[in-house]
This record gives structure tokens, sequence and C-alpha cells, in this order.
């Protein structure tokens, strides 16, 4: 039976006012699954004393016509049992696979048939097609009795440092398509606390033009305990300031894009070439003004100045604050013996960039190295993934680097 916010007692989850920063340092992205769900277990377990109740009696709660927000406990009876209530399914588990459910507690068995996968950097596959190698981005299939039920299954981890913002349109659009089916949709994932009411959040967030505050306040008038963790929050406020859509072209993206590749490589992942930018040097196929309006507008571009080659165009450029982290290189400035005189210093001598597909020296996997033009081999600048000091003192981490004085700016 669906309950609402006022079968619950006044005590809520505790939650952390004080934003932490996204980056953490290695060891916190070394958590292993099992500590993760430890973590979600105790969650509940705090969600099972704020309701009042023993086990998680009080899930679902309804959020609008047609959209629930529950826990593993609740899908799994779903998903064995089927429901009056619901057709669809969301699950936001750490893994995609339904065998997770079978792993969470023995004895239970939930009957599926895939109808397709989709992956990261890639077109969806049907049930058959081999996925090795790639990273899932979600599975859909048909389950429970008579496989009456939708379910899309999206592996998203509850930690700060989860990449949530590429999860969000496949997440977003199930909701919405199943709901204009005239279907009913339960949103779940471990407790029913966190990466549910995150994407439960966005989609209020999409429909309603809610700020993230707002949104999260209408959630909690049916569901009070909710808590997205904070590195969910903060990309929560992205997706708000990117106008309510992960927009890949914003400047907003693209530094967050950038800090996620960072983490990625300091946690020893291979990165390779596909994660990175497109080559603005290649030739593009002709696109026509009906389909792209601005196509006309002129676009600022870097050109190697002993080629003339594109290396770089304006939407590359990751901006940054001038001066900001200066400070905490005050030392070298006593130690030059120019502590007083930075007016000089001020200007910056270089752009950053997001790593781009000619950037060959990176995709060999050295910390740091030179970036050399993809077609003279002159030599652009450097990249480091531990961070390079501007010129006007700010820090840029990971830093991929073109010297003003080896490149031209023209227009394309």
């Amino acid at each position: 039976m669906t309950r609402n916010h006022t079968s619950l007692t006044k005590r809520a989850l505790p939650c952390q006012k004080e934003k932490p920063p996204f980056r953490r340092h290695s060891e916190r992205f070394a958590a292993k699954r099992k500590e993760e769900e430890e973590e979600a277990a105790a969650a509940a377990a705090e969600v099972q004393i704020a309701v009042g109740g023993h086990g998680f009696t009080a899930m679902p709660f309804r959020v609008r016509d047609r959209l629930f927000i529950g826990d593993i406990n609740y899908a799994a009876e779903v998903l064995q049992r089927g429901s009056t209530e619901v057709t669809h399914v969301l699950s936001l588990l750490s893994s995609a696979s339904i065998s997770f459910f079978s792993e969470w507690r023995s004895g239970v068995s939930i009957p599926t048939k895939e109808i397709r996968q989709g992956f990261f950097g890639g077109s969806p596959s049907s049930s058959g097609d081999d996925g090795a190698q790639r990273r899932v981005l979600y599975s859909l299939e048909l389950a429970g009795p008579e496989l009456k039920l939708v379910r899309m299954a999206v592996p998203l981890r509850d930690m700060e440092n989860e990449n949530l913002l590429d999860y969000l349109d496949v997440c977003l659009d199930f909701i919405d398509e199943s709901r204009k089916e005239g279907g009913s949709v339960l949103v779940h994932c471990f407790a029913g606390v966190s990466r549910s009411a995150a994407v439960i959040t966005a989609y209020l967030m999409r429909t309603e033009r809610l700020s993230q505050e707002d949104a999260l306040e209408s959630l909690r008038q049916s569901c009070e305990f909710v808590c997205p963790n904070d590195g969910f929050l903060e990309q929560l406020k992205m997706f708000e300031d990117m106008g309510f859509k992960v927009d890949h072209d914003s400047a907003i993206y693209k530094k967050f894009h950038l800090n996620i590749l960072g983490d990625a490589y300091n946690r020893g992942e291979k990165i390779d070439s596909s994660k990175f930018g497109a080559d603005p040097g290649l030739s593009m196929e002709p696109v026509s003004n009906e389909a792209a309006p601005n196509a006309n507008k002129p676009t600022p571009a870097y050109r190697c100045k002993k080629c003339r080659r594109v290396v770089a165009l304006q939407e590359n450029v990751i901006n940054h604050i001038p001066g900001e982290g200066e400070k905490c290189f005050e030392w070298q400035k006593w130690r030059s013996g120019n502590p007083f005189n930075r007016s000089d210093e001020l200007e910056c001598s270089s752009i950053f960039v997001e790593p781009l597909q000619w950037m060959k020296t990176v995709e060999e996997g050295a910390v740091e190295g030179k970036l050399l033009c993809a077609q003279c081999d002159a030599r652009l600048g450097y990249f480091n993934w531990s961070g390079i000091q501007c010129s006007c003192g700010s820090w840029i981490t990971p830093a991929f680097q073109l010297h003003k004085s080896r490149v031209d700016v023209s227009t394309l």
C-alpha cells in the first residue's frame, strides 16, 4: 500500500549542510561495493527508525501521479509478485544485473527477458550482442510474473565522487516516456534515500522548472527523509545551471568531465581517446543552415603557428579565474625575490583546453609530457594530470596547456 509523508515521525535522516569539495583523495575512490552497500544498509536502518517501523514497511511514497520512490525491499516485492500500482521500475544500484537481488537476499528469484543494453560511447545493442569491454549505461528488460513489468537498471553507486550527470538523460527519459504511455514508475535504490532521490529531484527540476532546492523540498513533502549525498547535490546544481539539461558543450559540463577524467586517472584507470573531445582539425561534414541555425556564426579557432592546423576551438577551452590558487605558491615569489610586483603575471600566457583526440602523447598514459602538433610535430604546450600553474597564478588540474606564443587565433 502506498503511504504519504504524514505517516512519518518528525525525525529525519541527518544530512550534512556543509558541502565538501567534489574531488576526493584516491583512497575514497577505492571503496568496494560491499562497503558501499553496508553504508546504504546503515542509512536504511536510520530510515526504519525515522518511519517508526520494522523493515521497510513505509515504502513506497507517492511523489506525483504515477511516480513513486522506494527501496530495494519494495522493488524486490514488486518484481517477484507483481503490482497493481507499478508498471515500470527504474533500478539505481551499483550493478545493473538482476542477480544483484539474489546476492542481496538469498531466495529472491526474478524472471527477466533482456530487451537491450546501452553503452557509453556506443549505440544500444539488442539481446545476444556482445557488450564485453564496454561500460554499461543501462539495461532494459521485461521482468516479474509473466514478464509484465518493464525494468531499466542503471549502475549507479551512492558515492560522492560518482558521475550522476552522465546517467541523468536515460533515467529522466525513461520516467517521462513511461508516464506518458500511461504507466506508473517506481524509482528505487538500496535505501530509497540518496540515488533515487537525486534522480527524482532532477526529474522534478526538468519537468516543473524548479531549482535544485525547490525540487528537493517538494520531494520531501512526499518523503521526508530523502537526502542525496553532497556530490549528487553539487551535480544537481550544475544541472540547474545548464538549464535543466546535461549540456555536453557547456563550460560547466566540460570542467566537470575534466575532473571526472582526472579522478579516473588517479584511480589507475586507462584513459583512452574515446573519452576525449573531437579533433577540431579533422574535416567535418557540412551541416545545413536548417539543421544548425548558428552554422554561419564565426567560431574562434586556435591554429598551430607553424603549419596552420586547427588544434582547438573556443568551445574546447576550459576557463579559469586569473590568480585563483596564487597564495598556495606564495613561497615561490619570496624565494625568487619578487613577492610584491605581480602585475606582469596576472595575464595568462597560455590557454587550457579539454583533452582532444589529436593529443596522442596523452593517450600513451604518462603523467605529464609535451603536446605536439598532429601535423608538423611542433611543440604547442604541455599536459600534466597532476596539474599546471598558469602564469596568472591559477592552478589547473588536470591540465592540457597550449602556449599562446605557439598558436594563432582566427575564425572559422
